[in-house]
């Protein structure tokens, strides 16, 4: 009999999926992916209960799986950046299928059983982590928890720092110098949030972290990246070989789509420590709020622009356009009641912020030991 492998997420006390395999390197890799940020940690596959996610290198059941899906009534979207076909039977079980991508899918609500087959073990790994997060998403949306886009950094003592702005506006950037200056880095891009007890609680959205080339080199890390990439150091499967031939050959410049998109280097959350030296955090307590600008040439200083915590700021179903609720996961409501309004009595600031990182790290520090 083929060993089963397991391994359990647990965000927080209450919410949890268990990722399990045949295959040990799909549970090492939700161990990788989740890791600090929500609590992975292998367990017994025999101890299994509650939410699951099944993920196994299978061909034929993606074979049977893509036929079920394709014979009968069906759908079509983009998830993850793939085409997908989906269909769902009277039982509101989901199939669905990626045919570019080599996956197929299974959602059982009724035994919380999520299967995720595929071709390939990478492929298989991927989809399993990405699944398992939506699982967790629906889960704590669910009980009043919402999206924010934002950067988070906390100290030892829970007091968390939200960066927030349009996009480019500078929120990772916040979030990366404070991180290297000594905080726990909790969140790059987006943070889950919610009211307790008067305060704002804050969670990490696991990710992997795109890390555009300028900002690597502004902060002093290209020439690590380089080095690793040229030892062997594999990154996130989802970096473009031209960004890792570019890391290979020493060659600085962005990269760009056709589209006009630049292309980044691409992290696993465990890299940001192991690789950048940033360490992470579980969760924290939202303390002030800060809204950057990045202008090129700019001095850093304090800003009078006025800016609050906006509507476009939060993610719900309609604003999250690479993971479209295919397979139910997500409930229709249940926003945390009076988080707008706590969010905006944090003390808050304003701040433009230039190239130098120096000169940036030093007026995020003064600023935020001032908001706290």
């Amino acid at each position: 009999m083929t060993d089963m492998f397991a391994t359990r997420i647990t965000p927080t006390d209450g919410y949890a999926v268990t990722v399990t395999s045949r295959a040990e390197a799909v549970t090492d890799w939700a161990v990788r992916y989740f890791g600090m940020w929500w609590n992975a940690a292998r367990v017994d596959a025999a101890d299994v209960t509650g939410a699951v996610v099944a993920a196994d290198v299978d061909p034929g059941e993606v074979a049977a799986l893509t036929g079920a899906v394709t014979s009968g009534q069906h759908a079509e979207v983009v998830y993850a950046n793939d085409r997908m076909v989906y269909g769902v039977n009277g039982d509101g079980v989901v199939r669905a299928t990626q045919p570019d991508a080599g996956l197929a899918y299974r959602w059982e609500p009724a035994v919380r059983r999520l299967t995720v087959v595929g071709c390939d073990e990478t492929a298989v790994a991927t989809a399993a982590a990405r699944i398992a997060r939506e699982v967790v998403r629906g889960q704590l949306l669910g009980n009043g928890w919402q999206i924010l886009h934002s950067s988070a950094v906390t100290r030892p003592d829970g007091a968390t720092v939200l960066s927030l702005g349009d996009k480019g506006a500078g929120k990772t950037t916040v979030g990366f110098l404070l991180a290297r200056a000594g905080w726990g880095l909790l969140a790059n891009d987006r943070v889950f949030v919610r009211v307790e007890e008067g305060a704002v609680r804050v969670l990490p959205w696991p990710s992997a972290a795109a890390i555009g080339f300028g900002l690597l080199d502004a902060m002093g890390w290209y020439d690590v990246v380089r080095d690793r990439v040229r030892a062997g150091e594999q990154m996130h499967p989802t970096q473009h070989q031209r960004v890792t031939d570019a890391l290979l050959a020493d060659e600085r410049e962005p990269l760009w789509k056709s589209s006009g998109k630049e292309l980044k280097p691409q992290f696993f959350p465990d890299q940001l420590d192991t690789m950048l030296g940033m360490k992470l955090a579980t969760e924290g307590r939202a303390a002030a709020l800060l809204f950057p600008r990045i202008t090129a040439g700019a001095t850093p200083a304090l800003s009078d622009e006025e800016r609050g915590v906006q509507d476009g700021d939060f993610f719900n179903a309609k604003t999250e356009d690479r993971y479209p609720d295919v397979f139910r996961l997500l409930p229709a409501g249940g926003a945390s009641a009076g988080l707008a309004e706590a969010l905006a009595a944090l003390p808050h600031r304003s701040v433009v912020l230039g190239h130098d990182t120096v000169a940036n790290t030093a007026l995020l520090e003064e600023v935020t030991g001032g908001l706290l």
